[in-house]
């Protein structure tokens, strides 16, 4: 949660500095980026658009913002320059809701949208518009007459997607809460045209995660159907291992040229991964393991641990290295796993209980061997290492599933969908 500011109306952000952590300033605030959604439940907040200095306007995720107080927001210095393009079922809070007439459902009677407001969800990082200032009357925000009230947003009509007639936009709200997995199977079963229409309308870190339960060839018609630019993106919020086995499906001609448009760190781990062979422990790891120096405290890895978007196998356990600690550069002392943690006091030094007995593997393991240490010792996921002692990555034990399941498991359905779900796919059409 943002400290000292459990809620934030939107006009109030117009024009208000952003920095990076080092208090430098990048630019400014211009709009908010909302996800209207199916019936009157509150919209997601995406993100910022942000002015930079070169007046380009780009988009800045609320996954990377760390502060919003004191007339100033605080990002994590990880910025995407490239120019925001608002994209088929998102919504531009101060250019597009205020000032709109909409109504109150108990009454019906019509106001005006003066201002909405944003909260933090407990415990998460994700924001949703909760409320909304209206004025009673006719006129806009400039005339000042009738009375003013804050409502909350299910208690005025008028922003629904069903309303607003948002095609594709419809059919992903109706899917917004199915995990990635069962989302691929709702478009690997659409036409290539509703499901090209639905990748566009997801977004950036939504789609990376359903590409990666998708089968190859989807995988390639979607990438090759997005703007370069745009694909680059998705590349770089997919996990590493999965971003690469897709790259590994292109033309070398697609790949330099998908590599050249991302962010120099993300490519830099893409070419690594693509110089291994695929089924071996080098082809088959992520690069960004939980890693951390031996002088980090439990209480820090279990910090780390608890970040939601890290999957189960990677959460498992924690990779202790001596500085520099960003793969493939530190060297690796060994693991501690998450039981292990949560048995340790919180202020115990991570490098006194780490596991030093369990070897690592080396990058060309073949995928029998991997297999083999996974099962043999226990684990969801093991350190790959180098000749110099360096961590490259880990292997996960799901990573190691896709390798050993028929070519075209992920083409059967793995459970039905409900039949509400089924009808809405072959009907609906937007992003999440």
């Amino acid at each position: 949660m943002v400290a000292g500011a459990p809620r934030v109306f939107i006009s109030h952000l117009s024009g208000v500095a952003v920095f990076d952590p080092n208090g430098d300033q990048v630019g400014r605030v211009r709009d908010v980026v909302v996800m209207l959604r199916v019936g009157r439940r509150p919209p997601r907040v995406l993100g910022l658009v942000v002015e930079v200095v070169s007046r380009r306007r780009i988009f800045l995720p609320m996954t990377r913002v760390t502060s919003l107080e004191s007339g100033q927001v605080i990002t994590t210095g990880v910025l995407n320059m490239r120019r925001f393009e608002q994209r088929a079922a998102e919504t531009l809070v101060l250019g597009e809701l205020l000032d709109r007439r909409v109504r109150l459902v108990e009454s019906d009677e019509q106001v005006t949208v003066l201002d909405v407001a944003m909260t933090q969800l407990p415990a998460r990082r994700d924001w949703e518009i909760d409320k909304v200032f209206v004025r009673r009357g006719k006129g806009g925000a400039l005339r000042r007459r009738g009375e003013a009230l804050t409502v909350e947003w299910s208690a005025v009509t008028g922003f629904s997607v069903e309303e607003e007639g948002q095609g594709a936009a419809n059919l992903l709200a109706t899917f917004e809460q199915l995990r990635p997995a069962d989302l691929a199977n709702v478009l690997h079963h659409l036409s290539p045209k509703r499901r090209s229409e639905v990748a566009a309308a997801l977004d950036d870190d939504r789609l990376a995660d359903v590409l990666g339960e998708l089968p190859d060839d989807d995988q390639v018609e979607i990438l090759g159907k997005l703007a370069e630019e745009r694909a680059a993106d998705v590349l770089e919020a997919m996990d590493p291992d999965d971003a690469a086995d897709l790259l590994s499906e292109l033309p070398e001609d697609d790949q330099e040229r998908l590599l050249t448009l991302m962010q120099p760190q993300d490519a830099a781990d893409m070419r690594r991964l693509l110089s291994y062979e695929e089924r071996t422990a080098g082809g088959l790891m992520t690069t960004e393991p939980i890693v951390l120096r031996p002088d980090a405290s439990v209480a820090d890895a279990l910090a780390r641990v608890r970040n939601k978007d890290l999957t189960p196998a990677l959460a498992a356990q924690v990779y202790v290295c001596r500085p520099p600690d960003d793969t493939p550069t530190g060297k690796y002392l060994g693991v501690v796993h998450f039981q292990r943690l949560l048995r340790e006091p919180p202020f115990t030094l991570v490098g006194s209980v780490v596991d030093t007995d369990l070897r690592p593997l080396p990058p060309d393991t073949p995928l029998p061997g991997v297999t083999s240490y996974l099962a043999t010792y226990n684990m969801l996921a093991a350190p790959v290492v180098d000749e110099s002692g360096s961590l490259l990555g880990a292997v996960t034990v799901d990573d190691v599933l896709d390798h050993l399941l028929p070519d075209d498991w992920r083409e059967v359905a793995v459970a039905k969908m409900p039949h509400e779900l089924t009808h809405a796919s072959e009907d609906g059409g937007g992003r999440a």
